[in-house]
């Protein structure tokens, strides 16, 4: 399987699209003005504690304050943190209180009207494993897999931290097979950044930013770069140089799979990867078979339904639904990945008798959300054959990134007809007839709703004059949308 990173810069944004055997998987968006938060570690202040919630609003310098649930506040050493940890955090009040500085990590952007969500259990990442300061337990990342190396890199880990001051350690999948020495390193300089981002805490105000994570190339480059990445393609010759410089450092065996593109047809085209992005913004997606998806991403969830289309198939109906559900299982796990989709999804296939073949296609769907980075979790069918799942949202869905509500339609995707507003707009001259006492009325309207006054409902126009003993006229606004009007005295 080939894996390529794209990297395009340019001052205002930085975008990462990865790329898998020619197709694009997925794609990451940083812009100057507006960078992600998730990481960052902030010196709060408590300003509000509600314990109906059982949460706290912690001013950590934004907009917006941000949320802090009592289940992600770090109990104290000595109050029981595992068997009495439902006690001690049964009432956020004995956690904390108003006008207390508090450090905090951001594990969720704003989404939307939502302010981020903070957690107290401090963690910081680094190329091999993942530091808690507050934990003393040693984890291994389920993506390792052979019992004798999980073993064997619980073990150095552990060695290896006695000689460190207390904290917990998560193995990452990337650690799989490196050597005590890398691991060490790797310890050393994560103790040493969490000792100065203690020494920040300790002398910054309320609501400074004491640890900012790495931009979106850098973060790339520590999350998502494995051995199986051939190339890394960076189109910005400075930025290649510093990502250069920084494999050498922390990533020796990428260093020589990172090439700068200095070509003058922008590395998206050359790719197919605009084209795509764009395809990603709309609600249907064509499957190769002729069946297609229809995706609705919602506040509460998103949903996916399933579609045969122009697909009919050669053999019978079941054989045809069954290609188009197995088609669609990794269409949609593409999709997900593609458009950055979170929280719950509800999967609407197509209904299947064959019992054999429902398991089919649910396997299918596991096997390809293994490639997937963000944790997912997929609940059996429902009664109503759904598939429903979850997948973990920490940043803003592609859409929500490039695109804003429709000012024409807040968001609802759709207008009321032009009839149906020649239909309001006669109801509101009998409204204004009756209350006011004048010769003409004008009626103020777009242009698809005039031309239908003035041709298909001419008939009723002129029996409404004659209803109200009142002259009626009409004047386009070009700048007025389709269910925009007003009705004026003259």
């Amino acid at each position: 399987m080939s894996e390529e990173l794209l990297i395009n810069v340019t001052p205002q944004e930085t975008r990462v699209a990865f790329v898998e055997n020619g197709i694009l998987q997925e794609v990451h968006i940083e812009r100057a003005r507006k960078r992600g938060l998730v990481g960052n570690i902030y010196k709060g202040r408590v300003c509000r504690v509600l314990p109906g919630m059982q949460a706290a609003f912690v001013d950590i310098g934004l907009d917006r304050t941000a949320f802090l649930h009592a289940s992600d506040v770090m109990v104290p050493e000595g109050e029981g943190r595992d068997e009495d940890n439902a006690r001690a955090a049964e009432s956020i009040t004995g956690l904390l209180r108003e006008g207390q500085d508090v450090l905090v990590q951001v594990i969720k952007d704003p989404l939307g009207t939502k302010g981020a969500r903070l957690t107290t259990h401090i963690s910081i990442p680094s190329r091999f494993l993942v530091f808690m300061p507050d934990n003393t337990h040693v984890g291994v990342s389920q993506k390792i897999e052979a019992e004798e190396e999980r073993t064997r890199v619980k073990d150095l880990v552990r060695a290896a931290a006695s000689d460190f001051a207390p904290g917990g350690y998560i193995v990452r999948t990337v650690a799989d097979g490196v050597s005590e020495e890398a691991l060490r390193a790797d310890m050393q300089f994560l103790h040493k950044l969490w000792g100065s981002i203690q020494e920040r805490a300790g002398s910054e105000a309320s609501g400074a930013l004491v640890h900012e994570d790495l931009p979106l190339v850098m973060r790339t480059m520590r999350d998502l770069v494995g051995s199986a990445i051939e190339k890394v393609r960076i189109d910005s010759r400075e930025t290649y140089q510093r990502v250069q410089k920084f494999a050498s450092k922390f990533i020796a065996e990428l260093a020589g799979r990172v090439e700068y593109y200095p070509g003058e047809r922008p590395i998206f085209d050359l790719y197919g990867v605009e084209d795509e992005i764009q395809k990603s913004l709309e609600r249907k997606v064509q499957l190769k078979s002729g069946g297609y998806l229809i995706i609705d991403q919602t506040e509460a969830m998103t949903t996916i339904d399933v579609n045969t289309g122009a697909f009919v198939g050669h053999r019978n109906l079941e054989e045809t639904i069954f290609k188009t559900n197995l088609e669609a299982a990794q269409a949609i796990v593409r999709q997900l990945r593609l458009r950055n989709l979170g929280g719950i999804i509800i999967i609407d296939f197509i209904d299947m008798t064959d019992a054999e073949h429902r398991r089919q296609v649910l396997r299918s769907l596991e096997r390809s959300l293994e490639r997937d980075y963000a944790k997912t979790h997929i609940s059996e069918v429902s009664s109503l054959g759904l598939v429903e799942m979850t997948r973990k949202r920490t940043r803003e869905s592609l859409e929500h990134i490039l695109c804003e509500t429709c000012p024409t339609c807040n968001g609802r995707g759709s207008l009321k007809t032009a009839e149906t507003v020649c239909y309001e707009i006669f109801r509101e001259i009998l409204r204004e007839a009756r209350q006011y006492d004048t010769e003409q009325l004008l009626v103020l309207a777009a242009q698809e709703v005039v031309d239908l006054m003035l041709d298909e409902e001419s008939t009723s126009v002129a029996e409404l004059e004659e209803f109200i003993g009142k002259t009626i006229k009409f004047q386009v606004e070009s700048l007025y949308t389709q269910e925009q009007y007003d009705v004026v005295l003259i």
